[in-house]
């Protein structure tokens, strides 16, 4: 059920490499659910910004879901594989239940992850507009040495959507199974690459 993995062609890619656990990224999303079975021996320390704690545990589901693409446990004759088996996930919580928040705390998130040694820093979220806090943020992670991965939108757009827009962000568009850009899709000159991101099997709260 995992398609990704055929289009992007990771099973070639895992001969080469699988990562290390040493290779953090940080997820800066609705947080991650602490005790799921296919991602628990793959988290380290994370922090709630929307809590104010150090329990960036999941309420809403989408960061469990970007953690799993990103780096469930694999081999393990269960649930999925992530794309990076041998990385390590933090969970930066800055999205509530909801999955609204505030781009201060998002920049707050990036802004902790990158001083915490992440290496990838996963951006699966957006706003039509911008904030000078969220772009000194990218800025200062990438400075860093995290490179930051950031999606372009769902909104079927050419417009910026930020933080994907800022130039140290990586911006993403999503495709489908047929290798063809998702409807929804956000799509222009600024975007950087495209890569599944419909229909995709991963891991989810309980």
């Amino acid at each position: 059920q995992q398609w990704a993995w055929g289009t992007i062609q990771a099973y070639a890619a895992w001969d080469v490499a699988q990562g290390s656990s040493s290779t953090v990224i940080a997820v800066v999303d609705t947080g991650i659910q602490l005790n799921h079975p296919d991602l628990d021996a793959k988290i380290v320390p994370g922090y709630d910004f929307v809590s104010g704690d150090n329990q960036a545990d999941d309420g809403h589901g989408h960061g469990t879901h970007v953690g799993g693409s990103a780096a469930a446990e694999t081999n393990n004759a269960t649930g999925g594989a992530g794309t990076c088996p041998g990385c390590s996930l933090m969970p930066v919580r800055v999205l509530d239940n909801n999955g609204s928040g505030t781009l201060a705390n998002v920049a707050n998130g990036i802004t902790w992850a990158a001083d915490r040694g992440a290496k990838v820093i996963n951006l699966s979220l957006g706003a039509s507009t911008g904030a000078t806090t969220l772009e000194n943020a990218i800025n200062y992670a990438w400075n860093r040495g995290a490179f930051l991965a950031c999606a372009a939108g769902n909104s079927n757009t050419s417009s910026p959507s930020y933080p994907a827009y800022y130039e140290n962000c990586f911006a993403v568009a999503s495709t489908n199974s047929s290798d063809a850009r998702s409807y929804f899709s956000n799509y222009g000159s600024w975007v950087e690459a495209a890569a599944p991101g419909e229909g995709i099997y991963s891991t989810w709260l309980n």
